[in-house]
């Protein structure tokens, strides 16, 4: 996003919306201490706090923030939005660039994580093909990938329902957040929770498989890389 362009995009203008519905739906304080519980739910607690991590689409570094506080010291972020990156104050280093060519050395890191980002993707398989191709590149022998995505369970089908009715939407101010996030995102959005299979095939066969469950609406993996 171009900070100095005088005439936005109906890209920028969609972005703007759903940013502006991103922070109605939770204070980056609430995100953090949502992070924080996530990452002990998955292991944190048990890895390497000298470990090189890596957060991508680290957005305005919420998640950074939460390794931080768990006591990672040798944090990065990387995001497309120069933006997003221009909004987060804290220890990690911060690069711009593009999910499918990672700018890291090849077997350079210890662990990646993903909270929320793989559905953005505009391509499926490829795109999340191509993604998880760089992770494992930048991975060291035995590194772990962390992914946290929206997932079509039960309860995300009924929180789907309840968040498109009007009457409810007019009342929760939440639930509205979500559903214009939802809106503005629709593409790629329904795309991710369409293709299931194709999603962890793509994890489970690169991946050897730590932790994966499917749950309250989301998807959570850790897998590490072969050879350690």
């Amino acid at each position: 996003m171009n900070s100095s362009t005088t005439n936005p995009s109906p890209g920028d203008a969609v972005q703007s919306a759903w940013e502006a519905a991103y922070q109605r739906f939770e204070t980056p304080e609430a995100e953090i201490r949502k992070f924080v519980v996530r990452l002990r739910e998955l292991g944190a607690d048990s890895w390497s706090r000298d470990a090189q991590v890596v957060e991508i689409f680290c957005g305005r570094g919420n998640g950074l923030h939460a390794l931080a506080q768990l006591g990672f010291t040798r944090l990065e972020g990387v995001d497309y939005s120069p933006a997003l990156l221009a909004r987060y104050t804290g220890p990690a280093v911060c690069t711009v660039a593009d999910c499918r060519a990672l700018p890291f050395p090849d077997a350079s890191r210890d662990i990646l994580v993903v909270q929320g980002g793989l559905h953005h993707l505009l391509e499926l398989p490829s795109d999340l093909n191509r993604s998880l191709d760089e992770v494992v590149r930048v991975l060291r022998p035995g590194g772990r990938f962390m992914v946290v995505e929206p997932w079509l369970t039960p309860f995300l089908r009924l929180v789907h329902g309840i968040a498109f009715f009007p009457p409810t939407r007019a009342v929760w101010g939440k639930l509205d957040a979500l559903a214009t996030m939802i809106e503005h995102e629709r593409t790629t959005y329904e795309q991710w929770l369409g293709q299931p299979s194709v999603v962890l095939e793509s994890l489970k066969s690169r991946f050897q498989v730590e932790r994966c469950s499917m749950s309250w609406g989301k998807l959570r993996f850790v897998g590490r890389k072969a050879g350690a």
